[in-house]
């Protein structure tokens, strides 16, 4: 039997927010708090007694544009479009915001819905 595999587009993908990471707001950007380690066992035997269990990331004026529009209703395309006036329409805006889209996907930040 010879199946075709459906080429996806990123730009009709919806990512969405990972269950493990967390947002705060400081200020005018976003921060996101993930564990060190998912596994208890981990958590229980592998943080020193002086670090946090938890790990912060403070995100730059870009990248809170964009994380503020993964809600999981979005798609990459809806994302595109509404932060073109954001980055003042640069030439590689949409690289730019692909690409980062593309990193929080391998750092397991964000998933993406189809």
């Amino acid at each position: 039997m010879n199946m075709m595999k459906k080429k996806i587009n990123l730009f009709d993908l919806v990512p969405l927010i990972s269950e493990h990471i967390k947002t705060e707001k400081e200020g005018e950007l976003s921060v996101i708090t993930f564990p060190r380690f998912r596994n208890k066992f981990l958590q229980k035997h592998f943080i020193p007694k002086n670090k946090s269990a938890f790990i912060r990331i403070r995100l730059e004026q870009h990248g809170t544009a964009v994380w503020n529009l993964i809600d999981g209703k979005h798609t990459v395309k809806d994302i595109v479009e509404n932060l073109a006036e954001h980055f003042n329409y640069e030439t590689d805006y949409e690289y730019r915001i692909t690409t980062y889209l593309s990193q929080l996907y391998k750092q397991g930040f964000v998933k993406f819905l189809n």
